[in-house]
């Protein structure tokens, strides 16, 4: 089969693109990084470096493919993040009218269903391609965005071990924490990208009648079950995920100076997570569980946390 690969080689379309490839796909990889072409060429894979946001580039990247993985990378600049995956959504929608592909895996999120006005899975209804939304739980990568919270670097770090924690962690040295507007005691489904990759890799091969939506989940815990693996892979056994309101967070993403928009949607997002309305949803699907544990990618986070 001739498949094109969005999201260049990112933590799921690289293993996705070996996957492939060992499997006798010709795989095209889209990438905006000109810097990727030898990368892409070693993997066996054929690079067409441009833009998602040039549909002619799209149309003439998707002629001739019988299979399409579309992902839309998370943009921490866009003042208007809705607007944004709405306009990369009908850029992917019309190449595949154009050309006719018979089928086509899009990444989304288990929770885009349950917010307001994100959820543009519809767009691709209607097109005469073979359509299959994956939806994948809470991504074990996003650890790696709190390395410096968990570090409890400088005088923040310090002052957040002393808020939450008191006086005798601060002078013990027991500093380091993460944190958010889901956590605590708050059951989550975390995925390994490796495990999405293996999800794509299948759904692509399929050719459904009717539009199927597949929830991607690696593993089920609490957030202070996985707050502790993390922290003893480190060497920080007493490692705590702290619960934040909603109006403590949105105040956080606001100092850290993400748009308002994209700091409202991930405030939103979490707050479906810390209800239980996306495990619900994941629950009364029952997808097969993937195969990699968190405490698989902890001694992965490990390395990456004692180089930083």
């Amino acid at each position: 089969m001739k498949i094109i690969v969005t999201g260049s080689l990112g933590n799921i379309s690289f293993p996705l693109t070996e996957i492939l490839i060992r499997q006798g796909h010709e795989v095209t990889v889209v990438s905006s990084d000109p810097k990727k072409h030898n990368a892409i060429e070693n993997l066996g894979a054929i690079p067409a470096i441009g833009s998602i946001s040039d549909v002619r580039f799209l149309t003439n990247t998707f002629k001739g493919a019988d299979a399409v993985y579309a992902m839309i990378p998370l943009s921490f600049t866009e003042p208007d993040l809705v607007g944004y995956f709405h306009n990369i959504s009908q850029n992917y929608a019309q190449p595949l009218r154009e050309s006719k592909t018979k089928r086509l895996v899009f990444l989304s999120g288990w929770s885009a269903d349950l917010i307001n006005g994100e959820n543009i899975e519809d767009i691709f209804d209607g097109l005469e391609t073979s359509v299959t939304i994956l939806r994948p739980a809470a991504f074990y990568t996003n650890f790696y965005q709190s390395i410096d919270l968990i570090k409890g670097k400088g005088l923040i770090g310090k002052f957040l071990t002393l808020r939450y924690f008191g006086l005798r962690a601060l002078l013990t040295g027991k500093t380091g924490l993460l944190m958010g507007n889901y956590g605590g005691e708050d059951r989550i489904v975390f995925v390994s990208p490796k495990d999405i990759a293996d999800a794509a890799a299948e759904e692509l091969l399929l050719l459904p009648e009717e539009k199927t939506i597949r929830y991607v989940g690696s593993e089920e815990m609490t957030c202070n079950e996985a707050a502790k693996i993390i922290g003893n892979a480190i060497g920080k056994p007493w490692l705590k995920w702290v619960l934040l309101s909603d109006k403590e967070m949105l105040r956080g993403l606001k100092m850290a100076k993400l748009p308002e928009k994209l700091a409202e949607m991930l405030v939103e997002m979490q707050a479906a997570m810390h209800s239980g309305k996306a495990l619900e949803n994941f629950r009364q699907n029952n997808p097969k569980m993937g195969k990699i544990m968190l405490i698989d990618f902890a001694q992965e986070f490990a390395e990456a946390y004692h180089k930083n």
